[in-house]
């Protein structure tokens, strides 16, 4: 079972160059902007995965009342998702949703 570390804060965003600010009701584990992640947990907020490729967001799907964002590591391959925040971009949540 997947443990959550609530780890929230801000960053620099390795694809865009964006200083994002944590999002203070979750921990912040995207780029709201251009989406990309960064493959950097084992189970979510634990800092423990040693790849730290770049994660490329491939698609979409719905999740109860919101949606997941589906993720491709760019550096070892690895599928993951992570859910939509609050003030991600919509136009490329949109985007994605035409890859289904």
């Amino acid at each position: 079972m997947k443990r959550f570390n609530m780890i929230d804060e801000n960053f620099k965003c390795e694809n865009c160059g964006l200083e994002v600010k944590k999002l203070n009701y979750t921990a912040r584990d995207h780029c709201p902007k251009c989406l990309y992640s960064k493959h950097v947990d084992i189970n979510p907020g634990d800092r423990k995965n040693e790849c730290c490729g770049l994660m490329k967001p491939i698609g979409i799907e719905k999740y109860k009342d919101t949606y997941k964002i589906i993720y491709k590591c760019l550096k070892c391959g690895e599928l993951h998702k992570n859910k939509k925040a609050i003030d991600d971009n919509m136009d490329l949540i949109i985007e994605l949703s035409n890859n289904i």
